[in-house]
């Protein structure tokens, strides 16, 4: 069983900045793909950005320009740094994992972090 653990969600002002991390682990034999959705009230999971092994990345429109994903495979983390934020990116922010543990392959998502933008 593979574990996520997000941290680094709060509330900043429009504008501002924010940076969250997510760390995996468990029995991981290899991740692929690691990256960040959310979900606004009343709305579905909407994809925010993904990362490869490799560094190929991903965006949504919507983030394009202002968020970075970046990960560290010898830590199996992955960052995601929000800049110029809005308050239509007020959400919970969840991170995804997929990959090879050490008996299966994997899916995971983490608990999810709150990121309120308002001022």
């Amino acid at each position: 069983q593979v574990q996520l653990v997000e941290s680094g969600g709060g509330l900043v002002e429009p504008g501002g900045s924010l940076r969250l991390s997510c760390a995996a682990s468990g029995r991981i034999f290899s991740i692929n793909a690691m990256g960040w959705y959310r979900q606004a009230p009343g709305k579905e999971r909407e994809l925010v950005a993904t990362i490869t092994s490799g560094g190929t990345t991903n965006y949504a429109d919507s983030v394009k320009g202002r968020f970075t994903i970046s990960r560290d495979n010898a830590k199996n983390t992955v960052y995601l740094e929000m800049n110029s934020l809005k308050p239509e990116d007020t959400a919970v922010y969840y991170c995804y994992a997929e990959g090879v543990g050490v008996t299966a392959k994997f899916q995971s998502w983490g608990q999810g972090t709150q990121v309120t933008v308002s001022s």
